[in-house]
Order: structure tokens, then sequence, then C-alpha cells
């Protein structure tokens, strides 16, 4: 159960910090979605 919730704040963590950095040039911000998605995922299924 803990390692579950490390990744998923881990994953939560770097979609915010990724969507910070959304003004570099490119899509930068697709992958702040995708991860911040993928991290309440994992962290909403280990209940």
């Amino acid at each position: 159960m803990t390692y579950r919730t490390t990744i998923g704040w881990s994953l939560i963590t770097s979609g915010i910090v990724t969507l910070l950095l959304a003004y570099l040039p490119g899509k930068s911000w697709w992958w702040g979605v995708g991860l911040l998605a993928l991290g309440i995922i994992i962290f909403t299924v280990r209940r």
C-alpha cells in the first residue's frame, strides 16, 4: 500500500511541476496532464 501511495504522490508532484513549466516551447503541458491523471488514478485505486 505504501508503495502505491508513494508512486501516486510522485506522479502528482511531477504533473504539477510539469504544468508549472508549461511556458517552455512544445507541448510539455500534455505531460503534466498525463502524469497528474495517472497519479490520481493510482492514488484512488489503492483504496
